[in-house]
């Protein structure tokens, strides 16, 4: 291979993954070659010109094989998953070639939402009751339940499928209206073998963080915590600001990391980013999630760090490939300036004809940019049906509180215009 002089990172993703260029950029800057692994159509030939290996998310034996049978060619020395879907392929992976990674139990229970709460009670975490059944169950009428709950989809990633309900016939509505989101055909598609399971618990009051870091050799590296300014308390769960550094006071800010580290433990992580979510609740810090892949989408720009020789400022895919191939980035720390994004979110179902006001929501003081993801004439539906943003507005201010009115005043200048959905007779 002529090309050994340079480190090779395979990155495991769904065609679809935002962070594909960003990850191309990095490697660049590196000098670290990328092989990419990605679930395209099999049957075109290269149809990008990257050279990816065809994957399958949900036949993976086969993926497997086909990724080892590339690396004999072109040697790996480092992996990663973006996303929730390739996580499990890119920990066997790392087991097969004995790459640094995570043992392909941890990773599956890190985006599986009940091995997940499971991996945590059995380690006397902080868990609300929960059980899984079929998504076709009539809960309201299982003793287990209490009010108010949460019903949510195991095979879905973020908040879509996630309803809080505070009586039994919301419950009963809720059930009905995920078990119509479970039955869609582009749901059915991923296949992941949990289309018909899905998961009651009880409703965590508190206030919602994000956590974001790595795992070396099992032990958590924080690059930062994300306050969620806007009150998460359903019925659905729309995600919209992250900023960091949070505004959590010292100690209240050890004791998520803290509890981040021994979730991370529960599940057997040990090598890789990490996402993680948290309550910070009256009687304790719940995780509620803590996924072994970065932040998704195009979030992952609001994070810098310095610290990295030879470069002023790093992204976070920087710091991800060094990791991989096991450089040490704990010089690396993220910039003093407050930064945020928000996640636009979909005001309503229809087809997108046009966004108004960019220019002028650009032109908001601490606005760094607003990136419009959807497409004209695509369908958008909101949550809890949602599987995607508008977009994203990115901001950069002396305090977090800045980057909020930032972010604000920029979302309220811009304009969508979404034709009603055609009825079908």
């Amino acid at each position: 291979d002529s090309s050994r002089n340079m480190s090779r990172v395979l990155i495991l993703s769904t065609t679809t993954g935002y962070q594909l260029r960003s990850f191309g950029d990095a490697a660049h800057r590196a000098g670290i070659e990328l092989m990419f692994a990605t679930d395209r159509c099999h049957q075109l030939d290269d149809p990008w010109r990257d050279h990816a290996v065809a994957v399958r998310f949900h036949e993976e034996d086969a993926s497997l094989d086909a990724i080892v049978e590339a690396s004999r060619s072109r040697p790996l020395d480092g992996v990663i998953a973006v996303g929730d879907r390739p996580v499990v392929l890119a920990a066997r992976t790392a087991q097969a070639l004995g790459l640094r990674g995570n043992q392909p139990a941890a990773a599956a229970a890190s985006v599986n939402k009940s091995l997940f709460k499971r991996a945590l009670a059995r380690a006397g975490l902080p868990v609300p009751w929960f059980f899984e059944t079929s998504s076709d169950a009539r809960v309201s009428v299982d003793l287990r339940v209490q009010y108010p709950c949460v019903i949510k989809p195991i095979g879905l990633s973020g908040s879509r499928g996630v309803i809080r309900a505070n009586t039994a016939r919301e419950l009963d509505s809720a059930s009905s209206r995920l078990r119509a989101l479970l039955s869609r055909k582009d749901v059915r598609a991923i296949r992941s073998g949990l289309e018909d399971r899905i998961l009651i618990e009880g409703f965590i009051s508190g206030r919602e963080f994000a956590i974001e870091g790595v795992m070396t050799s099992g032990t958590v590296e924080t690059f930062a915590i994300f306050d969620k300014p806007d009150p998460l308390d359903g019925p659905f769960f729309e995600e919209t600001i992250y900023v960091t550094p949070s505004t959590l006071d010292r100690a209240t800010q050890a004791a998520v990391v803290a509890q981040v580290a021994r979730a991370g433990a529960a599940l057997g992580l040990q090598n890789g980013p990490f996402h993680a979510e948290c309550r910070v609740a009256p009687d304790a810090i719940y995780i509620l999630e803590m996924a072994a892949r970065p932040i998704g989408g195009l979030c992952s720009k609001v994070l810098r760090f310095e610290g990295i020789p030879g470069m002023p400022t790093a992204s976070l895919e920087d710091v991800l490939l060094r990791h991989a191939v096991g450089q040490d980035i704990s010089a690396a720390t993220r910039e003093t300036r407050a930064a945020g994004v928000m996640m636009i979110p979909i005001p309503r179902c229809g087809t997108l004809k046009c966004v108004h006001g960019i220019d002028e929501a650009s032109a908001v003081a601490g606005i760094e940019e607003v990136q419009i993801t959807a497409k004209a004439d695509q369908l958008l539906e909101p949550l809890p049906e949602a599987g995607s943003y508008l977009g994203f507005i990115f901001a950069r201010g002396s305090e977090p509180d800045h980057v909020i009115r930032s972010l604000n005043a920029a979302h309220a200048r811009l304009r969508f215009d979404i034709a009603a959905p055609i009825e079908v007779m």
